[in-house]
């Protein structure tokens, strides 16, 4: 996510042409834009970081369902 705040943010500066930005290349934005892509459609899931973050809130929704039950049965 970082990254693509510092793309926009980028984009922005380049474009109002502000400070030392308004001399920054387009390709350099770009090629941050395509680290990006290669990072969230071919990285990310080789590495499996997308879905550890869908396990770990199955795990959680598991974990809040049976302390639920039992504190039911307890009663």
């Amino acid at each position: 996510m970082p990254i693509i705040i510092m793309i926009a943010a980028l984009c922005a500066l380049r474009y109002f042409e502000v400070w030392r930005f308004a001399e920054l290349s387009w390709w350099w934005i770009v090629g941050l834009m395509a680290l990006a892509f290669l990072w969230f459609e071919f990285l990310e899931p080789m590495l499996g970081l997308d879905k550890r973050k869908a396990h770990n809130i199955d795990e959680q929704r598991r974990k809040d369902r049976v302390k639920k039950n039992f504190d039911k049965t307890r009663k």
